[in-house]
């Protein structure tokens, strides 16, 4: 009988959007269950000490110049990527962004932006390796989608769109692939407590809401509740799931 494998031992993974939040907190949980990590980041030069943490967990880091808005810089990470170890076995779509509007105030500039990241960033890493991954007969590809493609938030209208498009996209990918011997999977986070969130959190009102919304557990959820999920997506246990989307939104959608 052969029993669940949840490690990562001698996998290469690369997380876009490394920097910080969930990229950050999702690069040290692939790294912590046995993967050497390559740092997709905006900006190289702000890794603020996650390569040291890597090493600390005895594990290998690349940080690399990936402003995934930026084609050539997606392809080029992932070619340095696989220069450097040889593979490329995971690949974690994490960088995102969510300027906020009423719909009927959305500039062009932000729709653009944030499809540019979201959306096309997305695809063209997910093509980037999964030529890499077609050529090996074997990968594993979690995108980040969120609850915000399966619920309404007001004043993200476009950021919503993007995400459900994330979802549909998982699944294209993993129809397409699954030839190859790819799985590709995608997790939804609610509200998180990140950087990127602090603010909002931050307005008692909207912290309340926001925690009577989480239906089952009432409260904000935490950043590696969300690289639990993906160390699962990319590990041997879940050799059988492709095409589908983890909601990690404490109930919120269930209601």
């Amino acid at each position: 009988m052969e029993y669940p494998q949840f490690t990562l031992s001698r996998q290469v993974a690369l997380v876009t959007g490394a920097a910080r939040g969930l990229g950050r907190a999702i690069s040290l949980a692939l790294a912590h269950a046995g993967a050497d990590v390559a740092l997709g980041l905006r900006d190289v030069q702000a890794d603020a000490g996650l390569v040291e943490e890597i090493a600390k967990l005895g594990r290998k880091a690349l940080p690399l110049q990936m402003d995934v808005s930026r084609v050539e810089q997606i392809f080029g990470a992932v070619e340095e990527t696989a220069k450097e170890f040889g593979r490329i076995d995971i690949l974690v779509n994490n960088a995102g962004i969510a300027p906020e509007n009423p719909a009927e105030n959305v500039r062009e500039e932000d729709f653009d932006a944030t499809l540019a990241v979201n959306l096309k960033g997305t695809f063209f890493a997910s093509q980037a390796a999964g030529r890499i991954m077609i050529r090996q007969k074997s990968g594993k590809i979690i995108n980040m989608s969120s609850q915000a493609g399966f619920v309404a938030l007001p004043t993200e209208s476009i950021y919503c769109m993007t995400k459900a498009g994330i979802s549909h996209l998982t699944k294209c990918l993993a129809v397409e692939w699954g030839e190859y011997g790819i799985t590709v999977n995608a997790v939804a986070p609610t509200f998180i407590r990140t950087p990127g969130t602090e603010s909002a959190l931050s307005n008692a009102a909207f912290r309340a809401d926001t925690v009577e919304r989480v239906a089952a557990l009432h409260r904000i959820g935490e950043p590696m509740e969300v690289a639990g999920a993906v160390v699962f997506l990319a590990s041997p246990a879940a050799s059988l799931i492709t095409g589908e989307t983890i909601l990690i939104d404490g109930g919120w959608t269930a209601r």
